[in-house]
């Protein structure tokens, strides 16, 4: 059985079957909380916003233009809604004390040393270092290798120029590289 395409089942949509519009969310909500979950940090944020984007995405399903793929236009919502979902969130939160933060970052990398002599699996050691990126760079370093974006398209996701986004990626495996150094020491040069 051939698989729908994504433009096949925008067109149903848009030709007033909207219960298509679930396949649409089948289809890409894991990929989509991924991404708002690198941003956000926090489960129930990343659901929040995960759903915020696919609630935007249906009511302007009209505005899509089929010159680039679903999923870069998709990627893009999902971006913008998790930037404008934290600036909301940071203005509504009270400043925290350096201490305090760099307490909780002393926990944190408290517990993954101590996870990684219960778990040897590469894949939750780098998924727990990309969650200590900035989201941007979070969000390039998902996009390149989780959602086998081009440059091209994660340019048209984060509205930057390919060679923008080339020079981000090579900053942000280098930001990674470091994380990972710091938090696995030795172990880093079996994962690289």
């Amino acid at each position: 059985m051939e698989q729908t395409t994504d433009l096949a089942i925008i067109e149903q949509v848009l030709s007033g079957d909207s219960t298509q519009y679930a396949l649409l969310v089948k289809r890409h909500q894991r990929f989509v909380f991924t991404l708002a979950l690198r941003f956000s940090k926090n489960r129930e944020d990343a659901e929040e916003i995960a759903q915020d984007c696919f609630v935007k995405a249906y009511k302007a399903l009209g505005t899509f233009k089929q010159s680039s793929k679903f999923t870069t236009w998709l990627y893009t919502i999902t971006y913008t809604t998790a930037m404008t979902f934290l600036r909301k969130k940071r203005v509504a939160t009270s400043s925290i004390n350096d201490e305090e933060t760099a307490f909780q970052l002393e926990n944190h990398i408290s517990a993954f040393k101590a996870d990684h002599y219960e778990r040897k699996d590469i894949h939750n050691f780098l998924n727990q270092a990309i969650e200590q990126l900035l989201p941007d760079d979070a969000a390039i370093i998902t996009l390149f290798y989780q959602g086998e974006q081009s440059l091209e398209e994660i340019g048209e996701s984060l509205h930057m120029e390919p060679n923008t986004v080339k020079v981000k990626l090579h900053r942000a495996r280098q930001r990674l590289k470091d994380k990972l150094q710091y938090l696995l020491q030795h172990e880093v040069n079996e994962l690289l």
